[in-house]
């Protein structure tokens, strides 16, 4: 069946579980185990909650415009494809490339911090090590089978959600007195009364959002997967209902707890508050237990981002904006050329980390952390795009399988709060920076674009403006 225009196609193997946990370990990661001190610190208790309710909504907000496009249209590449069919094929460009510069710099990260977490049990044994162990694993991991790639990230998320309804648990009992803490009588709500819900203040929220919006990217893995899923008219919308809600439900639970046992003058200053937590309830080898949960979560990313950073570079080359080679697939129906390349540029990532950490690394650090909030930017435009244009040609809302209420305003909200985000940024001086790498990078994928394909590409009625929608329909299964 059909993922693609043409070429070589991908095989529709995922089910619905595994949809499922790639989003939902996509988002639960060391931005909530090892971050969510730090929100706690800056914004107090009550702050804290209120910056993961709205990043939630944010995050609902693109994940409906996704699922809408993606069960329409559920190829690989995702937001990529979708953004060259409805916005223009530079946004195309742009939003692919980016998004793939992004994630080869987290995979090459992961690597390094997988290292690092291994030497508290093998100290030693030398990072670069445990690192080429690392890598070695997730590369067979994407390199066996798409099946493979995502029984071994179901298993990994498995164990991420496992350790956070424990924690809600345990912890939970320990808020309210069920059992006991050490040294230190039954909390309740007493961190969130005495200091305040906003004890540095209102503002503090927006500075600390930046952090809490890049702790949930990664839920629109889902839509580079879509491709690859069984039956995506049913599971994708499924996945998005069941995702957002019990992600919202662990991380403010979470959150909550933590505020309630730790004051928020004491957070910031632990490696883990989950680590001080299990420690508080008397919970033996708490630390060894995190440690082996939070490599976990670092093995997730990295499996999740070789996987999409793989997709995207697969999708940019049937789309004929990246070179033919990376569109190939192996026996086993992987993209192993654009794998290779994907990986690659991962280990170049992690060695700038150590051989020019002021100037390359801070340049690819700066794309990252700009990459995922763009491309969120860029799926509600999609999206919005889409839908006028469905409507314009006469076609009606009741044959959408999915749709997303409250049209048009939950897109545009949608932008509008990307955009603050970037405002934010700008705001903050210590992150100012990341703001000129990033559109500096942006502008010159357009740059690219433009003299590399510009001419060529509007000479095509297919790339010069958007498809049809019947002409989109046909392009899938």
């Amino acid at each position: 069946m059909s993922t693609q225009e043409n070429g070589e196609q991908l095989k529709r193997s995922m089910k619905s579980r595994h949809l499922f946990m790639l989003s939902l370990g996509g988002v639960i990661g060391t931005g909530l185990f090892m971050g969510a001190g730090y929100t706690i610190n800056e914004a107090g208790p009550g702050g804290a909650v209120v910056a993961y309710l709205i990043s939630g909504l944010l995050m609902y907000m693109v994940m409906a415009c996704l699922g809408e496009l993606s069960v329409v249209m559920p190829v690989s590449g995702s937001f990529q494809s979708h953004a060259r069919k409805f916005v223009g094929p530079g946004t195309g460009f742009m939003v692919g490339w980016l998004y793939w510069m992004s994630w080869v710099t987290t995979v090459g990260l992961e690597f390094t911090a997988a290292g690092i977490l291994m030497q508290r049990w093998f100290p030693d044994v030398s990072v670069w090590v445990w690192s080429a162990v690392f890598v070695v694993l997730l590369f067979l991991l994407n390199a066996l089978t798409t099946r493979g790639f995502a029984e071994s990230e179901y298993w990994f998320a498995g164990i991420k959600v496992f350790a956070v309804i424990l924690f809600i648990i345990i912890g939970g009992a320990a808020m309210f007195g069920i059992t006991s803490l050490q040294d230190r009588a039954t909390p309740f709500f007493s961190n969130f009364t005495d200091f305040g819900l906003f004890p540095t203040g209102f503002s503090s929220v927006l500075v600390v959002m930046m952090t809490v919006v890049y702790a949930f990217q990664g839920s629109e893995i889902m839509g580079v997967a879509a491709g690859e899923t069984e039956n995506p008219g049913r599971n994708i919308p499924r996945a998005i209902r069941n995702i957002v809600f019990r992600v919202l439900i662990f991380y403010v639970l979470a959150i909550i707890v933590v505020s309630a046992i730790i004051p928020y003058s004491d957070a910031g200053l632990l490696e883990s508050p989950f680590v001080t937590v299990f420690d508080m309830v008397g919970i033996p080898y708490a630390a060894d237990i995190m440690n082996f949960v939070i490599l976990t979560a670092i093995l997730s990313v990295g499996n999740t981002g070789l996987y999409a950073s793989t997709r995207l570079l697969w999708a940019l080359s049937k789309d004929k904006m990246a070179p033919a080679v990376f569109g190939k697939l192996s026996s086993r129906g992987v993209p192993m050329y654009a794998l290779l390349v994907t990986l690659a540029f991962s280990l170049i990532s992690l060695l700038t980390s150590v051989v020019a950490a002021e100037t390359v690394f801070v340049v690819l650090l700066s794309v990252s952390g700009l990459g995922g909030t763009m491309t969120w930017l860029v799926i509600a435009l999609t999206q919005y795009k889409f839908r006028k244009q469905y409507l314009r040609e006469g076609n009606e809302l009741k044959d959408l399988k999915f749709k997303v209420p409250f049209f048009p305003y939950l897109p545009i909200l949608c932008i509008l709060l990307c955009i603050a985000i970037f405002v934010f940024t700008a705001i903050d001086p210590t992150q100012r920076t990341s703001l000129y790498y990033g559109f500096g990078f942006i502008a010159l994928c357009y740059l690219f674009y433009y003299f590399k394909f510009g001419k060529k590409k509007a000479d095509s009625p297919v790339l010069a403006a958007p498809l049809p929608i019947e002409t989109a329909e046909k392009l899938v299964p």
